[in-house]
């Protein structure tokens, strides 16, 4: 049975609102930006170390160095470990294209595994598997804020003797216990993407590490392998932050774990209205494992008929978003690497079912209502 047909809501509810969090710090952003401009220090400088040292300082680690994206922090990763043809890197099927497409760019193959149905995030077990003589990294991804199970996959890694690098674009500030993303393996990869928890103005990315030698070698990549300049020991990029990004990010960072709880809160509040609304038995509600803090960048339910309710929610004007309808060993550019009889069974239902609703931090209760309102108006004609 179609669900009828609903009358555009008299409330708005987008899937993310840049504006309410830019206008109680828009004063002190505009100084930063300023203050910027009046040094005319662009590439590099004074504002990227300082951020460099406060982002080290804020995730615990002993050095970050900054990128210009979260895609070229994990491609900057690779170039450092001098990954490429011949090599075989073990990554989940279901993440953001960068978290295959960089190793693809770096000459090395990715390897696909399946992700865990609770969290997401990848299987160990699948990643144990994976492993073959060629495996030069294991590359997971904290998923849509949660960390992997980064103590199973670093076990996995120290057995087979390969570092890990751990995309934790969309985990700034998620934690297993008192260890924050980006700590646990080599390298982490982190993502400014405006949308993200911590967002430029534009984009930007940085990588955490414990390894003095490999933040040096980081440096080195981000700027054509030139030290001093004119004088290139190694092949890199352009990976550099700008310095408007830079001081952006230090005006924002001071917020972040604010956001965090609002986030967090809201996520406990969508709890407790599915509950209310009978609807535990049809909506699959996101999972925060024992001893794990999730950070909540999308708040990512599953559901049966998803297409059909995500339609039904654009017309309550109701923001949502398929985070990924696509996964890596169903895209086209991956077709020759992807075996006939390779199976990815929780990868092709996640991508299926899953749907992102609006989680930002600036989220009323009266939005909230009306998102969960107008997920049970479409489970009760159905």
């Amino acid at each position: 049975m179609k669900p009828a047909p609903s009358a555009p809501s008299a409330i708005t509810v987008p899937l993310l609102d840049l504006r309410a969090q830019y206008a109680p710090i828009r004063t002190d952003v505009l100084a930063a930006i300023t203050r910027v401009c009046d040094s005319q220090r662009f590439i590099l400088g004074p504002e990227v170390d300082a951020l460099e040292a406060e982002f080290a300082a804020m995730l615990g680690v002993s050095h970050s160095v900054s990128m210009s994206s979260g895609t070229d922090a994990l491609l900057a990763v690779l170039m450092a470990l001098g990954i490429g043809p011949g090599d075989e890197v073990i990554t989940p099927t279901f993440s953001f294209f960068a978290t295959a497409g960089c190793v693809s760019r770096v000459g090395a193959t990715p390897v696909f595994v399946d992700i865990d149905d609770e969290t997401f995030n990848v299987d160990p077990d699948a990643v144990a598997r994976a492993i073959t003589p060629r495996t030069k990294a294991i590359l997971p991804v904290d998923l849509y804020g949660l960390c992997a199970d980064m103590d199973a996959i670093t076990a996995i890694a120290m057995r087979a003797g390969v570092p890990v690098i751990e995309d934790a674009a969309q985990a700034i500030g998620s934690r297993i216990g008192d260890r924050q993303a980006g700590g646990f393996g080599l390298a982490g990869c982190f993502s400014f993407f405006p949308s993200k928890n911590l967002g430029a103005f534009g984009d930007g990315g940085l990588v955490t590490t414990n390894d003095p030698h490999f933040a040096q070698e980081l440096r080195l990549v981000r700027n054509h392998g030139a030290e001093p300049k004119y004088y290139h020991s190694r092949i890199g990029g352009n990976f550099r932050l700008d310095a408007l990004q830079a001081a952006v990010l230090r005006v924002k960072a001071p917020h972040l774990a604010a956001w965090t709880d609002g986030r967090r809160a809201n996520a406990d509040r969508y709890r407790a209205l599915f509950a209310d609304a009978g609807l535990d038995n049809i909506v699959r509600l996101p999972t925060e494992p024992r001893g794990y803090t999730h950070i909540y960048n999308q708040f990512v339910i599953r559901v049966p008929r998803r297409d059909a309710l995500r339609d039904h929610l654009t017309q309550r004007q109701v923001g949502t978003e398929i985070y990924y309808p696509v996964p890596f060993h169903r895209q086209a550019c991956f077709a020759d690497i992807v075996g006939a009889d390779d199976r990815f069974p929780v990868a092709d239902d996640a991508a299926a079912s899953s749907l992102a609703l609006p989680i930002y931090s600036e989220l009323t209760l009266e939005q909230q209502r009306h998102v969960v309102a107008s997920i049970a108006e479409f489970f009760r004609t159905v």
